[in-house]
């Protein structure tokens, strides 16, 4: 698949050059759905507490996780993801096939900059980032020269998408804030690579 299919508008993108696309789109569902689609995961979802090794002690990963796989049984699957997928997939026409969560309860909660490990994802694929609930800021990071630095605030609705070249080329984060914010919860789609499923990355869990 062409990755220009993915970004048929030059509206919202926020990195178009050589290393890679990355596209925001607010509003991307209405006010209400999201909203609906935030409750429903908050209540529903058996949310996890994680640990991970960092400077040679363990330490409490800052957010809570949970990940779910799409072609799994619908029944099991809560309607807010059947629902926010399917949107993504009509809208982004990528066959996602795994949705990591993550639930940023305050300010305090956050991920470090990072980008997807290769080895886990199909190649060429795209990752569709959906938030609910607070407006929390990304921060987005060439790797090398020129090292462009981007911020964009994840606003409720709001669909963020970024091609495969720009994991390469480029890192993203969402750092903690002293801001008063509410509770976020992203949704980030992938074409994960069946026999890597279930593949923990280093910061210890399934990533924004």
């Amino acid at each position: 698949m062409s990755q220009l299919t993915l970004f048929d508008s030059s509206e919202g993108l926020l990195v178009d050059d050589e290393r890679g696309r990355v596209a925001y789109t607010p509003s991307f569902v209405d006010e209400l759905t999201a909203a609906g689609w935030f409750d429903e995961l908050r209540r529903r979802v058996n949310w996890r507490a994680e640990r991970r090794m960092m400077y040679d002690r363990e330490v409490d990963v800052p957010r809570l996780v949970a990940h779910f796989r799409l072609d799994a049984d619908a029944g099991a699957l809560p309607d807010a993801i059947l629902q926010s997928a399917a949107r993504v997939v009509d809208r982004v026409k990528v066959p996602f096939n795994s949705v990591g969560l993550n639930l940023y309860r305050d300010g305090r909660d956050s991920v470090a900059p990072h980008s997807d490990h290769l080895n886990e994802l199909q190649k060429g694929f795209p990752i569709a980032l959906v938030s609910l609930g607070g407006t929390r800021r990304m921060t987005i990071r060439a790797k090398a020269q020129p090292r462009q630095t981007i911020h964009v605030d994840l606003e409720p609705g709001s669909l963020l998408l970024m091609d495969y070249a720009s994991q390469i080329h480029y890192t993203h984060g969402v750092p903690k804030t002293d801001e008063p914010v509410g509770e976020r919860i992203s949704l980030a789609f992938r074409v994960r690579r069946d026999r890597l499923e279930g593949t923990r990355n280093s910061d210890g869990g399934f990533y924004r």
